[in-house]
């Protein structure tokens, strides 16, 4: 089945900064190990890892985020309400600890029109300050200059007084299709979160388990449909589409927002 690509357009600001642009569907379930083994058994004749795995950690990789949210936890109650349309940010590495050549990039997420639209911007281990401290936030757009994603954090940032709030950390593995390039499906599991202002945690920091121990989040990323067999794949395992954000339940493990139900 002939699928259209993905939507992903770099484009270059005056500055030389490369700014990536992203979109697509996402559709998420919760697997038992069992399911998770089942369908990784299954996938393995249509896929094969991205090139991005490590072999020591199971063919994996870390993935590390820290988000923002506003004072009254404003992002995390679009997302509890259903709002259609809504954004957060975050800063996303991938690694536990600052290391030369460790890629740091700053995202936006936006979801409208049942879309995941993702902008994002490669930053430097000593850029981060800037974007967690309030006091400097204003210095961002002599950073990045004439770069629109920046300037909305910055406006959304004097706004709403948005700061990080929670880190949340997991393993992942994550399989790109040999017959269309756009679809791409990862197994997240060992989730963690801890309250904090950073990206970078010293080890005696504890890390929380998330609520959802023993189990693998699936995300299905596409353009326009899911593959034929893949859909077998679902329909076989009666798998069932779920709505779930790792941002709204690391908020709820660290305890920091109220049930209002």
């Amino acid at each position: 089945m002939q699928m259209n690509r993905v939507k992903k357009r770099q484009e270059k600001v005056s500055s030389g900064l490369v700014v990536q642009d992203f979109a697509r569907y996402e559709f998420k379930y919760i697997l038992s190990n069992r399911v998770r083994q089942q369908i990784e058994s299954e996938i393995v004749h249509f896929m094969k890892y991205d090139g991005h795995v490590h072999k020591e950690l199971n063919n994996s990789y870390y993935v590390c985020s820290l988000y923002f949210d506003s004072s009254t936890n404003e992002y995390y109650y679009e997302k509890i309400d259903g709002i259609k349309y809504r954004r957060k940010y975050r800063i996303r590495t991938y690694g536990h600890q600052s290391e030369v050549g460790l890629p740091i990039f700053f995202e936006e997420r936006v979801r409208g029109n049942n879309r995941t639209y993702k902008h994002r911007i490669p930053i430097k281990f000593e850029d981060i300050p800037r974007f967690c401290d309030s006091e400097r936030i204003i210095e961002l757009r002599e950073v990045f200059p004439e770069v629109d994603l920046v300037e909305r954090f910055v406006f959304d940032s004097l706004r709403c007084r948005l700061v990080p709030k929670v880190k949340v950390d997991y393993i992942r593995r994550p399989y790109t299709s040999d017959f269309d390039m756009n679809f791409r499906l990862t197994f997240d599991n060992e989730l963690h979160s801890t309250h904090t202002g950073k990206l970078f945690v010293n080890k005696s920091v504890n890390m929380i388990k998330l609520s959802l121990a023993g189990h693998t989040i699936l995300e299905v990323k596409f353009n326009r449909r899911i593959p034929v067999w893949f859909h077998r794949i679902l329909q076989k395992n009666n798998m069932q589409r779920i709505s779930i954000s790792k941002f709204c339940v690391a908020m709820e493990t660290t305890n920091q927002v109220v049930d209002l139900s």
